[in-house]
């Protein structure tokens, strides 16, 4: 038995009927890969149960302390029942994306049962027309709570049902002896709520006064221009209504080579060039419906906090940054840059200041008080009267450059799913493995009627900003070539200026010439009294007559001699 942590808490409490608190993922398998090319759905059963058998919290569920007075707490279910959690369901002719994508939408509406194991699994048949889908192909969708895992450690979940080999006879067996709890009594419960609640009040005034100072820190901070202010005036649009309890969900799917080439010419990182591609979605779609705003659109990042602080036994391990998508730049590249920008002064926020664990105070308190909070909140539709407005919510996640394998079936493609909260009506996750990039777009129903329409705006912001990229290294490239096929100067250029720069020095040898001038004005005397000069005063004199100057006298261009004459006779 384990008590929730803190964030794992939370999102027990925030759960409601119009926001379910789990996330999910759908991988398309090929057969082809399997042991005699086929696995029955009572393999695909064995499989679960054989690996679920080594990771005890897909066997666990929730125990509640008497009057929801404290966390509850994980225990080992007794009585679990894999084939409750693992469904068969096959699609109706003609079998085709958009029937899959509305079946997809309807199984993640719905609420988990809060009084089993948090999570489920559909095998999904009938896939015949589906664009890529090998022949006699299927999908495997799963949810599972948050308070069981989080978004970077969703990976976990992927290790559970899959194999890195096509052989799972290959792989391990689980223990054969499972140990399960026995339920504790509610005068246990009482007890340890007792205790835990001195506990706890020592602990908040502890965190209280740790982030009262990390609070003025992060002030004195944004005082002095050394921490970024975060978007927290951003408009509100459409998917910033209350969030109903229908959803809608698409997907686009992009080449990684694509996603480096953009990334490595603006020299910046694949999750920039994500949320460009984003903002461009965005942009294209709420200008199509008329409804885009001057100002751009903020949209929350999820922060994966294991790096900042280390491990810790909580599932959730999770916070969130606010970034700008640039909504209002027209122009692909500009909006990158813009992005880029943006998200490094996230990024300081975010290693800055305590409120990206702002989610923690939905698990602080005792399940009694917030609970009702919660369904106060969702009820009342507060999330209107709230100035913060975030448009949606963007997770990228990794996977492995390697295949994938569940029951001996090659997973081909996979969709990750989060979860929409009461003010933030869109959710964007981007996931890529071998090669692949896909965003899988979940969205309110109400809110996004038409996600086949926003899919194809995706991928009109992709198409555009990659076409961008292209253009400017074409054009880069050709201004390089021009420059290699340059001509060097010629140097009679050179020689053509020479007389203006001796003409420029000549102001400066003028008083030079001053005191030369007596001999010659005593020489000019006496040749024009009809002496004769010597052999040495015609030759200083047929050189002078060869030098030409340029506007020293008014523009004169009169040999030296002529100006050194004029002079003298003035």
């Amino acid at each position: 038995m384990k008590q929730l942590g803190i964030l794992d808490s939370a999102f027990v409490n925030l759960e409601h009927p119009n926001t379910p608190q789990h996330v999910g993922g759908m991988g398309i398998y090929d057969p082809s890969t399997a042991p005699g090319g086929f696995v029955r759905f009572k393999g695909v059963i064995a499989n679960f149960e054989r690996r679920l058998k080594k990771h005890s919290i897909f066997r666990s569920r929730l125990v509640k302390v008497p009057g929801n007075l404290d966390r509850p707490y994980w225990v080992q279910d007794a009585n679990f029942d894999v084939e409750f959690h693992i469904r068969h369901l096959a699609l109706p002719q003609p079998g085709d994306w958009r029937q899959l994508c509305i079946l997809i939408a309807r199984l993640h509406a719905r609420p988990l049962d809060m009084a089993r194991p948090l999570w489920e699994a559909y095998i999904i048949e009938g896939l015949d027309n589906i664009p890529g889908v090998p022949k006699g192909g299927f999908a495997i969708y799963t949810k599972m709570h948050h308070s069981l895992v989080d978004g970077a450690g969703g990976s976990s979940i992927m290790s559970v049902i899959h194999d890195l080999e096509a052989d799972p006879a290959a792989v391990p067996e689980g223990p054969d002896t499972v140990m399960v709890d026995v339920a504790p009594s509610s005068l246990y419960l009482g007890t340890a709520t007792a205790i835990n609640q001195v506990k706890n009040t020592v602990k908040m005034v502890g965190s209280a006064a740790s982030t009262l100072r990390d609070l003025g820190k992060m002030a004195w901070g944004v005082a002095r221009k050394q921490i970024p202010m975060p978007p927290i005036t951003s408009p509100r649009t459409r998917f910033n209504k209350p969030v109903g309890p229908y959803r809608v969900f698409e997907a686009a799917e992009f080449p990684l080579d694509d996603f480096k080439i953009i990334k490595n010419y603006a020299d910046v990182k694949i999750n920039d060039v994500v949320l460009a591609v984003v903002g461009g979605a965005m942009r294209k779609y709420l200008k199509h419906h008329e409804e885009l705003p001057d100002d751009s659109l903020a949209v929350s990042i999820p922060l994966n906090m294991r790096t900042r602080r280390g491990v810790s036994d909580e599932n959730n391990q999770i916070g969130s940054v606010f970034v700008e998508v640039h909504t209002e730049l027209d122009d692909p590249l500009e909006r990158l840059k813009a992005v880029h920008k943006g998200s490094q002064d996230a990024k300081v926020y975010g290693e800055n200041s305590p409120l990206v664990d702002v989610l923690c105070l939905a698990g602080v308190m005792a399940p009694a008080l917030t609970r009702p909070l919660v369904n106060t909140y969702v009820n009342n539709e507060l999330t209107q009267h709230l100035p913060l407005g975030i448009s949606s919510v963007v997770s990228n996640v990794a996977g492995p450059p390697f295949p994938l394998y569940s029951a001996g079936e090659k997973m081909v493609r996979y969709y990750g799913f989060g979860l929409l909260t009461p003010g933030v009506g869109l959710f964007h996750l981007i996931y890529s493995a071998c090669g692949v990039v896909t965003m899988s777009i979940l969205g309110d129903r109400d809110s996004m009627p038409d996600p086949a329409f926003y899919r194809q705006c995706a991928e009109e912001a992709f198409a555009d900003l990659l076409a961008a990229v292209k253009a400017a290294e074409k054009a880069d490239a050709e201004a390089a070539e021009a420059a290699k096929k340059k001509p060097a100067p010629k140097r009679a250029a050179g020689k053509a200026k020479a007389p203006v720069r001796k003409a420029r020095s000549s102001k400066a040898s003028s008083s030079k010439s001053s005191e030369a001038a007596a001999p010659k004005r005593a020489a000019a005397k006496k040749t024009a009294s009809g002496g004769k000069r010597s052999s040495a005063a015609k030759a200083t004199a047929a050189k002078a007559d060869g030098d030409k100057v340029s506007s020293l006298f008014g523009g004169s261009d009169a040999p030296v001699s002529n100006v050194v004459a004029l002079s003298a006779e003035k």
